[in-house]
């Protein structure tokens, strides 16, 4: 049964129109089957009647109705007569030249990392552009080091604060309250790491079956955590950014529970959420009764330290719906396993006790590093910001002479980006940018039904002299995807 469905009006404006091409039908067919590939359009949707949406463009049913029909031909929608028509993906035909589109597929299935089936290669040579965390910043040194004289304050009690070191709680607090958010610390819960922050999130907000709402693109491991809690997935497309009225509609019809956004530098798109929407998607949450996860890892990572930041989404939050993820391992070092949760105090008890059978408490000599950290955010901010400015801008340099066919904007924040490659082969191109040494992630490892395949996700964290030849070799990995058998969708990530 279809719980989701989009309006004449609002198919119009996701279309943009339709081009000048001829015959029009055909790109309209095109148009549409744009929207899905790339994620906007989320499968199972029913579509308008022809009726209405030939009235919303302009054109003639006969237009509509023939466009309908191609996209039956080519297997983007299916039909039932009383029913409707709702978009869906071409079956999965897979031949022995294949092996690799299904060993993707089997591997985020698995829940691998990021859906790769085998590790990172040994070789020294090779460019991993699979992991988007750089190393540790210049004044991380002096941080463990005065965190170290500290550790003797602690050492003589029991070491386990399943809430986290009040210190440390009481610094994170202070750092919402000077966003706009005033936090108490019994409202934060420090966790290890940001993944073990909304995994126990998920426990705690979302029961088996309950629907969840997730982007599309995503991170992926968000995606792996609420499957295996069993949720239902309900992806809404943000690659052109977020259609709240889309996104408002999705949560009534499907009877969201919980939503799961990045609206700070999103990952792995790059976008940043407007002040406007922001207030507009706090507004639907509450119309939907859903708790609205906000994920701020990348929110530190402004390239332009000078630049206003928007104000956090809890900032527009009145009745304790917004719950707030942070981490330590984007802005200082991945290997920092400290993450965090600000939300009332009352959840935040219950997520405390909730942790204890799994994971007592964070390591202490961890938090206070972190501490310490978070004390000179400034200066780790303006480090980060410098450092991937200048590999943003070698790695949209090298594309642009390179790959001149691949489209991509610059963010201007974050740590990738998100670029459309003009052709779905992503699975191809990884599995041969591999074999030339270099790791890059594919598209429909961020999504939950196979789509994004004309998309790769490029972190910039590594300097300017390994990013060139990362785009060296992905030009000629590119060529050899190209050049072989038409790629086939990959199966639905469920």
């Amino acid at each position: 049964m279809n719980t989701r469905y989009v309006s004449g009006p609002h198919l119009a404006r996701l279309l943009g129109g339709v081009s000048g091409e001829r015959p029009v039908y055909a790109a309209l067919a095109r148009s549409v089957r744009g929207l899905v590939l790339d994620g906007r359009l989320a499968l199972r949707t029913r579509l308008p009647a022809e009726r209405d949406l030939a009235a919303a463009l302009g054109l003639s049913r006969t237009t509509v109705t023939a466009a309908y029909d191609r996209l039956r031909d080519e297997g983007y929608v299916e039909s039932r007569q009383g029913a409707g028509t709702w978009t869906v993906l071409p079956p999965v035909r897979m031949t022995s030249a294949e092996p690799h589109v299904a060993a993707a597929a089997d591997g985020a299935r698995r829940g691998g990392r990021f859906g790769m089936a085998d590790p990172v290669p040994d070789d020294p040579s090779f460019i991993d552009l699979g992991c988007a965390t750089p190393g540790a910043p210049a004044i991380f040194d002096e941080a463990v080091a005065a965190a170290v004289d500290e550790l003797p304050r602690y050492s003589s009690g029991p070491g386990y604060e399943p809430a986290g070191l009040a210190g440390l709680r009481q610094v994170i607090a202070d750092g919402y309250a000077a966003r706009g958010v005033p936090t108490r610390p019994d409202q934060i819960v420090v966790t290890t790491g940001a993944q073990h922050a909304f995994t126990l999130l998920a426990q705690v907000l979302a029961e088996p079956g309950d629907a969840v709402m997730v982007e599309r693109p995503t991170y992926p491991h968000a995606l792996g955590a609420l499957r295996a809690r069993g949720t239902r997935l309900v992806p809404v497309g943000v690659n052109e950014g977020w259609d709240v009225e889309l996104i408002a509609g999705a949560m009534r019809q499907a009877a969201v529970r919980m939503a799961y956004t990045i609206p700070d530098f999103q990952n792995p798109t790059g976008h940043l959420m407007p002040a406007a929407e922001r207030a507009a998607l706090v507004d639907a949450a509450r119309r939907a009764d859903a708790f609205l996860v906000t994920d701020e890892t990348f929110a530190d990572l402004a390239l332009d330290v000078d630049a206003p930041r928007e104000p956090p989404l809890a900032a527009y939050d009145s009745g304790g719906r917004v719950v707030t993820i942070g981490s330590a391992s984007k802005l200082m070092w991945g290997g920092l396993r400290i993450g965090w949760i600000r939300t009332t105090a009352p959840l935040a008890r219950r997520l405390t006790i909730a942790r204890e059978p799994s994971d007592m408490a964070s390591p202490v000599l961890e938090q206070l590093i972190v501490r310490e950290l978070l004390l000179r955010v400034e200066e780790v901010r303006a480090e980060r910001a410098e450092s991937l400015c200048r590999n943003r801008d070698a790695l949209a340099a090298a594309l642009r002479e390179l790959l001149p066919g691949w489209e991509f904007g610059l963010p201007a924040g974050g740590m990738s980006l998100w670029a459309r490659i003009g052709a779905p082969v992503a699975t191809r191109l990884a599995e041969a940018a591999e074999r030339l040494g270099v790791r890059v992630v594919g598209g429909p490892v961020f999504g939950v039904d196979g789509v994004l395949e004309d998309y790769v996700r490029l972190p910039f964290v590594l300097p300017p002299e390994t990013l060139r030849p990362a785009v060296e070799r992905l030009a000629l990995a590119f060529r050899e995807a190209e050049a072989a058998p038409a790629a086939r969708q990959l199966p639905a990530y469920v």
